[in-house]
């Protein structure tokens, strides 16, 4: 009878927090504006937030053991993320755009080619990761040797300007009246590939 009760007081803890998650996620994203809801649902969602995060210890401090517990509680439970971790928001994604000279002038742009779903969600992973910081000292190196992947492709071409940059998606109301993705430049690299040849 007695583990009966700890099983059910086990199970009422997890529930509750696993609906706490849950609702900090959503109410996170309406306060954002990022569903199809009425905007002025936002400040109710803004407090929703407050009290879910209170619930999951978030507004102690950092070296709280309450916060602490709960925090490895939902760590090792897997529960950690809730909705907003599935929900149909597209996150922000990179492109990398190369511009082909040829010796007559002309100027062609590619992207890198991908056969296969894995190696698409390889690439985008690989882009996402050249956007951080950390990854600096390696950008040029992996750039270089997407553009001589497709310089192998055309050895006509002179010289490539790789181009890699931030795609900013317009928000639901944004895209509601027709505004279109942005594309942001981070950093190019220009490659001249005679040069590189005769080395």
């Amino acid at each position: 009878m007695f583990s009966k009760r700890i099983y059910a007081t086990w199970f009422i803890v997890h529930f509750f927090l696993l609906m706490a998650v849950c609702s900090a996620g959503i109410f996170s994203l309406i306060a954002q504006g990022s569903t199809v809801l009425p905007s002025a649902l936002d400040k109710y969602a803004r407090g929703g937030e407050v009290m879910a995060a209170f619930v999951l210890g978030k507004e102690g401090a950092a070296s709280s053991p309450v916060r602490q517990g709960i925090a490895t509680y939902l760590h090792a439970a897997g529960i950690q993320a809730g909705y907003s971790f599935f929900a149909p928001n597209i996150p922000d994604y990179h492109k990398l755009t190369l511009e082909l000279y040829y010796e007559d002038g002309h100027v062609e742009y590619e992207s890198p080619h991908v056969f296969g779903r894995a190696t698409a969600l390889r690439l985008d992973s690989l882009l996402g990761r050249l956007a951080d910081n950390r990854y600096e000292p390696l950008r040029e190196v992996v750039v270089k040797m997407v553009a001589f992947s497709i310089w192998r492709e055309r050895p006509d071409v002179k010289k490539i300007r790789a181009t890699f940059g931030a795609v900013n998606l317009p928000g639901i109301s944004n895209f509601e009246h027709g505004e279109a993705e942005t594309f942001q430049p981070m950093f190019s690299y220009d490659f001249s590939l005679r040069e590189e040849e005769k080395q």
